[in-house]
């Protein structure tokens, strides 16, 4: 088993993995179909093909995870593969990381070198996924953990790399670093004016008229914006843009929902994410929209190729072609 995990797993001797918004996983009822509604509610923002991947991995380290088995943590902090045994039942502990409150014990055996294991091994428990199987270099981690050399020669399966898993994880790799790539430049390339800027010019390829206000005594509305030239016609649009990544509160949707009339509607954009609280303020008010960093990537993605060239030189994107990923359960 592979698993991602939180702050010094190491030292405090647990492997944890996210999912914060569900709270304790527990009292979710004992089948996928249970995690996957519940992902839904916590999540309404989560791609909708991606839910059956994340609700499989929450069953699996509730319910099929067991003590004993082995578990593989390659920790890019510095580049180590450690490898122990669970030794615990599941947790819910919002103290030692909130970001990770979902864990089990594990004790930690071995902490080896990233070298010692062949290219193809480290291959495997790179993917992209959350928790998942080691299947082709099962045999290659427990020789190391029981510190014996890997005699047999590998069959022809495990000899030549699993094509599907190699492109999956480069295909989720390149988007990744592509996202990070993005925000990064909208956080740092540009100032909090610049990026407002940036959000109406997005907002121009999507079709709309947009008016960026002033940089002080705008009321916490940075942009309006509205279909026909003059600004007559409904919908008008009143967009609050904050170029942070730290995640936005209910305060700050509920301000920009202040300064929204009847007829008129709301749109929050931000590179990071929002609380619970400014989530359930999103979904009780029709007029208002969050946009998130994942979704703001997402339509740069659509319209990149209509932006001016000052937003392509600020984002310099190459369009490629990576194999698609197969969701699934």
């Amino acid at each position: 088993m592979d698993a991602s995990v939180g702050t010094k797993p190491i030292d405090n001797g647990y492997v944890a993995i996210g999912w914060p918004e569900l709270g304790d996983l527990s009292s979710v009822s004992a089948n996928r179909n249970a995690f996957k509604e519940a992902i839904q509610a916590a999540y309404p923002t989560a791609k909708a093909g991606s839910i059956p991947v994340q609700a499989g991995v929450l069953f699996r380290f509730l319910h099929e995870v067991s003590d004993g088995d082995v578990v593989i943590y390659p920790s890019k902090v510095d580049r180590m593969v450690n490898i122990g045994m669970i030794a615990g039942p599941y947790r819910h502990d919002t103290q030692a990381n909130p970001a990770y409150p979902n864990l089990r014990p594990v004790t930690w055996l071995k902490h080896l070198p990233r070298e010692e294991f062949s290219q193809d091994a480290l291959y495997e428990i790179g993917s992209f996924i959350t928790l998942f199987a080691v299947r082709n270099y099962a045999d290659e981690f427990i020789a190391a953990l029981e510190e014996r050399p890997q005699t047999s020669a590998p069959d022809e399966a495990q000899e030549r790399r699993d094509d599907e898993t190699v492109t999956q994880v480069v295909a989720a790799q390149a988007e990744e670093t592509t996202n990070d790539f993005v925000i990064r430049q909208l956080k740092r390339g540009i100032d909090a004016y610049e990026f407002e800027h940036f959000v109406a010019h997005l907002l121009e390829c999507l079709g709309f008229h947009t008016r960026v206000t002033q940089k002080s005594g705008d009321g916490g509305v940075d942009i309006i914006a509205h279909r026909d030239r003059l600004g007559f016609e409904p919908p008008v649009i009143k967009v609050q843009c904050k170029q942070v990544t730290n995640p936005i509160g209910r305060n700050d949707v509920t301000q920009l929902l202040g300064n929204v009339a009847d007829g008129e509607h709301g749109l929050f954009v931000t590179l990071g994410t929002y609380t619970k609280d400014a989530r359930e303020v999103g979904r009780s008010n029709p007029k208002l929209r969050l946009v998130e960093g994942e979704q703001l990537v997402e339509m740069i993605f659509d319209h990149y190729d209509r932006f001016e060239p000052r937003y392509q030189a600020l984002l310099p994107l190459k369009r490629i072609y990576i194999p698609s990923l197969k969701d699934g359960s």
